[in-house]
């Protein structure tokens, strides 16, 4: 199988059920920043202080493969069987966070993104999350979106706050936080 199919070459691109929409709509900027967001998480799951979270994340990763299989469906004429969210699913973020906040320091202050290279790639990984929620909430305005994918996206760029959080300090990293200036 090729993968080029000339089929692109347009500007167009078809949705699963046969639709053909714009490469610069919504729906594609959805699907495609969620594709950005794995791609980070890959790179996050690659970094070394992550090698007993590498299962996690590669899980987190499937969801946003489930996710993206969603977005990139047709609400209206799609017929194919795809995979879905379940509450599980973000009900395991959920734990994950308790189990490292009760092994961090309270937060008091807000936190400036970096530290340590790892933890960067954290921080860059929530900031893409953050716009990935932010396209689809925008997306559900104009569309049917499955509201567990919202859901999984918000506690998804908490869990990424708090997996930095968690890193820096495995890995012995100053957290630096924001000093307003008055």
């Amino acid at each position: 199988m090729k993968i080029y199919t000339k089929t692109g070459d347009q500007g167009l691109t078809s949705l699963i059920g046969g639709t053909r929409v714009p490469k610069s709509s919504l729906r594609i900027d959805c699907y495609g920043t969620v594709d950005e967001l794995n791609a980070y998480i890959g790179l996050l799951r690659d970094q070394d202080v992550n090698g007993s979270r590498r299962g996690l994340l590669k899980e987190i990763q499937d969801r946003l493969f489930t996710m993206g299989s969603s977005l990139a469906s047709d609400p209206e004429k799609s017929k194919m069987k795809i995979p879905d969210l379940h509450a599980e699913d973000v009900a395991l973020l959920e734990q994950e966070m308790d189990r490292m906040n009760a092994d961090l320091p309270e937060l008091r202050e807000f936190i400036l993104p970096g530290g340590h290279p790892s933890v960067s790639v954290a921080h860059v990984a929530r900031c893409v999350c953050r716009r990935a929620e932010r396209l689809v909430i925008h997306l559900r305005e104009e569309s049917f979106v499955a509201e567990l994918v919202i859901i999984y996206l918000n506690r998804l760029s908490d869990y990424l706050f708090v997996l930095g959080r968690q890193m820096a300090h495995d890995l012995g990293a100053e957290e630096v936080t924001w000093k307003p200036r008055l």
